[in-house]
């Protein structure tokens, strides 16, 4: 147990309506609405299970409302007057909600005439009073006038962070005694506190700031220069002291329960089986029964361990009905639509354009699902078939978008999608930003990555879950010279199509949303991957200018040095032949040069891959090395040079990268159409290609880049003091590792040095490393071994990696992505050895990439605090940002962006190394670096 005690008040109103509407609509065995119950039990089980933790629990109580009628409605009877009543099928799970509670053995403590957030106001006086910490298990804004740095903390669980002083005046302004004299001054629309008409959050804390608190503000109303808010405050002063008071929380009312009967002693087993096995959840059921206690860890307390999760169920067969989904080309149909859905608080929402750049495609229609076979199209931009038909009877997107526009930017109702940064684009353009949002495609990716089971497209997952073809592009659409586009299709095809798409994704959100909580994926897909979809959506349509006439010339150079290579390599092999024919220049290298060592595969033609061709060119074969730049020249030249001048959009002058969050196993994003990743980082050719991206007229493009991140996340996943004191100290890690393993530093050992560094990371062998370094395999073997022997830190950090990944068949990062390795204790030797490479790699690539990701996520927020809102952030590139800045604000940016990556692990994660940032700026990407 920990020496203070440490009390979490869990406000039980807000884990329930999370709870209720983050989860599909299950039901128990007994047939009964139990979405929100099972959503609050996996959470719920999730904090009890934090006894023995560091900052966990030693007491807990969830706090509930007793009732509707308080103090507050004898003060003013329009409080809370025009709150909705709780959803129909929502009411029934409150009393099952407590038996969930009670079979934790947690008090469910409620008192009439109190509010809940009154009873955690009493609860925090009098246990910081006894010198305990308490941590309020909320992101109320009214329950951020207790914290105080030290003793009371908030624990905002939908964001897996920690509120504290810090954090309340960033939200407000001001520190947490005077949050109620804001909210009394705004007031509050859900609650109807009156406040001052006219004064909203940024006004209201202005005023605070300025004249200190709300009964100063009043009187120094007369002071107050512009007319109608000094008006505002003179005609509504009753108001605004009304609004404190009822803002104002009790503190001082007697216990209902003693602070010692809130003691949290362990998750007792049999109470909580029982009712697990009442209410049918097997999941969680197996779980208790595989001797774990957290639905949500994999480590539960009592040094129990739970089991590992069992990955996706079954296949499922479905029936789609594509016969129910109906044409919308009414206003009042659309209306009874968006009802339906605001009604119960979700909908699965999917568009269709005419073509899929999403930067100029035009808006054709959007589907809406509401439940199985449940699903609409709405038709906004289709044509005839030809110049001669008629457009078809449909809605103007002038009518639907701004009716559509509330349901969308409501956020008591969640969007879901698949693919969803897609259509945030669509609906930006036309002045809609969509939130809040859950994207099946991430769902799925956060889930499965790796595991096997195919991609993570609609298509793909339709066949996984559901044993179900979907309705075919091709199908609506044709394929060759008689393709059409998705706007002339006939609305009868079209809604058959776009509906179904909806109602596949509803279900499979349906499907993966539970098993979020389960699997242990909640954080990295809530806090990692999930915020990313608005951030990369506006990167991509911001794209990044380049210089055609720059990469014009590029082009005719390369294919100068191109003509030149291809008559070198012609010298070296002794005659012309097919440079991009792998099977003659097979036939060049083992039967007219005569080399030695060559392998043939099952076609019986020799290898000449990459790996084969640098083997050869160590040893000195000038023609392998010939054909190596040829190579790397000729796709720079097809792959960029030349298709960067056709990608550029004619009306932006910009070219507009497509980023993929679902691809490569470990997290990190990939680009398309161009491939940014694969340009050269530290060569000469590289460099060239970099300089053509260039910022727009009066600003300049800047790079920030992490140092060495993955040595660094290594010095800290393996523990190893010698890496961390050289990164703490800013010292040459690859000076220090050539000292430790050579004895003596110079160009050569160092070059040596860092190439152990990061090779060793991603497991290789004895004899690759030999390759890369040009020694034999037993010196390879030698130097690994020194290393291991000088960093057994590294050694125990893959060993243990190795033995997890075995025993679970996944790797986790520092923020739990899993990625799956099914060949992990294959009988192939190549496939196992493989599997275990990757797997050594991927915590610390994949925890590199979680980091990144986490700076984009809050970048555009701290730009804007910084009143930089006027930087753009256009690329990511691995372990690299770029950013569009207007001249003469580079140092200030800089400071932004430095600290935001630098701090982008915590609060989730407290690393022991630093993260170091490089930025650099120039008029060209190339001189950013």
């Amino acid at each position: 147990m920990a020496d203070q005690n440490h009390l979490y008040l869990v406000d039980g109103s807000s884990y329930i309506f999370r709870a209720y509407h983050r989860l599909p609509p299950l039901t128990n065995r007994h047939g009964q609405p139990a979405g929100a119950v099972y959503g609050y039990t996996a959470m719920l089980w999730k904090l009890a299970d934090g006894l023995n933790k560091a900052d966990g629990p030693t007491h807990m109580a969830v706090i509930l409302d007793a009732s509707e009628s308080t103090h507050r409605n004898q003060m003013y009877d329009g409080y809370k007057a025009h709150r909705p009543p709780p959803p129909e099928d929502l009411v029934p799970q409150f009393p099952m909600i407590r038996t969930a509670t009670r079979a934790f053995s947690i008090p469910c403590i409620e008192q009439d005439g109190l509010e809940a957030d009154d009873i955690i106001a009493c609860y925090v006086t009098a246990a910081t009073e006894a010198g305990w910490k308490v941590t309020i298990v909320s992101s109320d804004k009214d329950l951020m006038q207790l914290v105080k740095d030290g003793s009371v903390d908030m624990l905002d669980t939908m964001n897996d962070r920690r509120i504290t002083e810090a954090e309340v005046n960033e939200k407000f302004g001001v520190g947490p005694e005077k949050v109620g004299d804001v909210l009394a001054l705004m007031g509050d629309s859900v609650d109807n506190v009156p406040g001052v008409p006219g004064i909203g959050p940024k006004t209201a804390t202005q005023l605070i700031q300025q004249f200190g608190d709300l009964p100063t503000v009043l009187a120094s109303a007369e002071q107050i220069t512009k007319p109608k808010l000094r008006q505002s405050l003179i005609d509504h002063a009753d108001a605004a002291r009304l609004s404190r008071e009822l803002v104002r929380l009790v503190c001082d009312a007697k216990l209902p329960e003693p602070l010692d009967a809130l003691a949290l002693t362990g998750i007792p087993k049999e109470p909580l089986r029982e009712f697990l096995e009442d209410q049918g959840f097997k999941t969680l059921m197996n779980r208790m029964v595989g001797g774990g206690t957290s639905p949500a860890s994999n480590t539960g307390s009592g040094g129990m361990t739970s089991a590992a999760p069992k990955g996706p169920a079954p296949a499922e067969a479905i029936t789609v009905d594509r016969s129910k989904y109906e044409t919308v080309t009414s206003v009042k149909a659309l209306q009874r639509w968006i009802e339906e859905a605001e009604a119960q608080g979700y909908v699965a929402v999917d568009t269709e354009t005419d073509c899929i750049d999403c930067v100029v495609a035009k808006l054709a229609g959007i589907s809406l699902a509401t439940g199985p076979n449940r699903a609409c199209y709405i038709p906004v931009g289709h044509s005839g078939a030809d110049l001669y038909s008629e457009a078809p009877d449909q809605l103007p997107p002038s009518v639907v978008l701004p009716l559509l526009q509330g349901l969308l930017e409501d956020p008591a109702v969640l969007k879901i999608g698949h693919n969803l940064k897609y259509d945030q684009t669509i609906f930006f353009k036309h002045g809609i930003s969509v939130a809040p949002l859950d994207d099946t495609m991430l769902m799925s990716f956060a889930l499965d990555a790796g595991r096997g089971v195919g991609g993570h497209g609609l298509d793909e997952l339709a066949k996984q879950h559901f044993e179900h073809e979907c309705l075919s592009f091709k199908a609506v659409c044709g394929t060759g010279k008689n393709q059409i586009t998705f706007d002339k299709v006939p609305l009868a095809q079209a809604t058959e199509y776009a509906a179904e798409d909806a109602d596949i994704t509803l279900r499979l959100w349906q499907r993966l949303k539970p098993r979020i909580a389960v699997e242990n994926v909640a954080r990295v897909y809530e806090t990692v991957d999930k915020p990313l979809v608005p951030v990369i959506a506006c990167m991509e349509r911001h794209g990044v200018k380049v210089d055609r006439d720059y990469l014009a010339q590029l082009s005719r150079d390369f294919a100068t040095e191109i003509a030149s290579l291809e008559e070198r390599v012609y010298e070296a092999a002794c005659g012309p032949f097919q440079i991009g024919s792998t099977q003659q220049l097979g036939q060049v290298l083992y039967e007219r040069l005569g080399l030695k060592g060559g392998r043939k595969g099952k076609s019986g033609a020799y290898s000449t891959d990459v790996n084969e061709l640098e083997r050869l060119a160590g040893e000195g074969v000038a023609c392998a090395r010939l054909v190596l730049d040829w190579r790397q020249l000729t796709k720079l030249k097809t792959t960029y040079t030349d298709a960067l001048q056709a990608q550029i959009n004619p009306d932006t002058g910009r070219v507009h990268t497509s980023f993929s969050l679902a691809v490569a196993q470990t997290g990190r994003l990939s680009s398309t159409d161009p491939n940014l990743q694969n340009i050269p980082i530290r060569t000469e050719i590289g460099r060239k290609i970099r300089d053509a991206f260039v910022a727009e007229p009066g600003h300049v493009l800047m790079s920030a880049d992490y140092s060495q991140i993955e040595l660094r996340l290594a010095a800290h996943m393996a523990d190893v003091p010698q890496l961390k004191e050289a990164f703490a100290a800013r010292e040459d890690i690859h000076s220090m590792t050539a000292e430790e393993l050579f004895g003596h530093v110079d160009r050569d050992t160092r070059n040596k040095a860092k190439t152990v560094n990061f090779a060793i990371l991603y497991g290789i062998s004895s004899w690759g490393l030999a390759g890369r370094l040009g020694i034999s395999k037993e010196e390879g073997k030698a130097i690994i071994d020194r290393y291991f022997e000088r960093f057994p830190g590294i050694r125990g950090y893959i060993e243990n990696t190795l033995s997890f990944v075995r025993e679970h068949g996944f790797s986790e990062t520092l923020f739990g992505r899993k990625t799956h390795f099914p060949n992990i204790r294959a009988s192939n030797p190549s496939h196992r050895a493989g599997s275990e490479r990757a797997a050594i790699n991927a915590p610390i690539q994949g925890t590199s990439a979680d980091i990144i990701k986490r700076a984009m996520a809050r970048m555009d927020g701290a730009l804007r605090d910084a009143d930089l809102s006027d930087v753009r952030m256009l690329l990511q590139v691995h372990d690299e940002l770029v950013f569009e800045v207007p001249e003469g604000r580079e140092e200030a940016a800089a400071a932004v962006v430095r600290r935001v990556m630098a701090e982008a692990a915590e609060p989730a994660v407290k690393l022991t190394v630093p993260l170091d940032v490089e930025v650099g700026w120039g008029a060209h990407w190339g001189a950013a670096h």
